[in-house]
């Protein structure tokens, strides 16, 4: 058996690593002469456009006589307003994600004998292949639950007969599969990290095929499965916000882009995954808790403003939290003058807060999403509008239902899988090209040296 550290950085490899850097630096001034958009979108965050989809809009600009010009920020899902979808199933008093994730598979809203028939299908996929859980998720448990998700998919593909059919019924099974499995897989590897790597007590509940994904999750994950109804509620709006972002957000136009391929299903949501672990992506709720803690621990008085203020402005000058110079959960890649998702969210996050005693937190976060874009614009120049972001409030709303800080991006990717699983299915319905854009070649061109007359 080696002896080989695999988490050593040795002499040998940080020379490598500075000889890497030294012949991969490119000059930024070559970004600008050669007109390439990085991160694919201009300054303004007008992204390139790279594709066509039914499936979901964002809308953060209109074009008036050729001009971009920023508006309130609205989410469509299949043409349907978010905000209209919430409100109709807060209304009727019910859970919406499993509405939802119909919707956006399949473009239509379901009857009520539909949507019945739906979650009873649902139900039926929530059952891990026999023995699962204990040779794939008990065994070298990871101390990062994306990584736990991730390769449990992956190895769902040895346990599917039909793992590489990319047929549309195939696809679509394998799909509604996956979406009712996504919260065992993530609870599961939760709950055995917990209790190898911290020593607490290991309980792995039964799963409920009558539950909501929502109330699923709370049932999984707590120890007596008990939860109130505000706090399924709004995990279910969470769901319903998390769902569906249109094909450009990073972990989507993965899936476009790897779907193009004619890879399998499994492999698609493994790469789209790993996209979603990024603190830059999914993983920034997490940041925002954790900037917040610090915030918390730093100010005398959470109500003065001038003190929260100069601490915004530390963040800022990178004097303060994690010095990135960022303010987490303010700021989006497409919206500038507000997230729809963050104004949805912000409502219930009061309610939740007065049931939680929790209350002159709110406030701070309510004084800090005030103030950020004032000491933003003050201290940095911006191209476009600044305003709070879905994950301004999810961190927060994870901590009252008393989630753990693990769970928290699986918890996006529990969400994200059925707007995944709508534009694999797009993109194999409308038989697209391999997705392969342009890198342009900066490099200077050199002969060869032989061996002997290398320095």
């Amino acid at each position: 058996m080696s002896n080989i550290d695999f988490s050593s950085i040795t002499p040998e490899i940080l020379a490598l690593s500075d000889l890497c850097t030294q012949n991969s630096v490119i000059d930024p001034s070559l970004y600008s002469k050669y007109q390439v958009k990085r991160g694919l979108r201009d300054v303004s965050g007008a992204g390139v456009l790279t594709g066509l989809t039914e499936i979901a809009e964002v809308r953060s600009h209109l074009i008036v006589e050729s001009e971009y010009i920023p508006c309130e920020g609205q989410l469509f899902y299949r043409g349907i307003d978010v905000k209209q979808i919430v409100q109709g199933f807060i209304e009727e008093n019910r859970f919406g994600f499993e509405e939802v994730t119909y919707l956006l598979l399949f473009g239509t809203l379901p009857t009520k004998e539909e949507l019945s028939n739906f979650k009873r299908l649902l139900g039926e996929y929530r059952s891990l292949p026999t023995s699962f859980v204990r040779d794939i998720i008990m065994k070298a448990p990871s101390k990062d639950m994306m990584n736990t998700l991730a390769r449990s998919v992956l190895t769902l593909y040895s346990y599917d007969d039909k793992a590489d059919d990319i047929s549309l019924p195939n696809v679509l099974r394998q799909s509604l599969q996956l979406i009712s499995l996504f919260p065992l897989l993530s609870v599961y590897g939760y709950q055995a990290c917990s209790h190898y790597h911290d020593g607490q007590s290991l309980y792995i509940h039964t799963p409920d095929p009558d539950l909501s994904t929502a109330e699923l999750i709370l049932h999984l994950l707590r120890p007596d499965s008990k939860y109130t109804p505000l706090e399924a509620k709004i995990l279910d709006v969470a769901l319903v916000l998390h769902a569906e972002h249109g094909g450009g957000n990073n972990s989507t136009f993965t899936t476009h882009v790897v779907t193009s391929t004619a890879t399998d299903t499994y492999s698609s949501v493994a790469a789209s995954l790993g996209s979603l672990k990024g603190p830059k992506h999914g993983g920034a709720n997490i940041k925002v808790i954790q900037m917040f803690e610090d915030m918390k621990n730093s100010l005398r008085n959470w109500e003065d403003e001038d003190e929260v203020r100069g601490y915004l402005t530390s963040l800022i000058n990178k004097d303060a939290f994690d010095k990135s110079g960022l303010i987490y959960g303010m700021g989006h890649a497409v919206y500038s003058i507000s997230d729809p998702r963050a104004e949805i969210f912000k409502s219930f996050v009061e309610k939740l807060s007065e049931e939680k005693g929790r209350k002159k937190e709110y406030m701070l976060y309510n004084m800090v999403e005030k103030l950020a874009p004032e000491v933003i614009a003050r201290e940095r120049p911006i191209y476009k509008g600044v305003s709070a972001n879905v994950d301004f409030y999810s961190g927060f709303v994870y901590s009252m239902l008393d989630l753990p800080l693990e769970l928290y991006t699986p918890i996006f990717a529990i969400a994200r899988i059925s707007g995944w699983s709508a534009h694999r299915m797009e993109e194999l319905i409308n038989a697209g090209k391999i997705i392969r854009p342009a890198y342009k070649s900066v490099s200077k061109l050199k002969g060869y040296t032989k061996l002997s007359d290398r320095t």
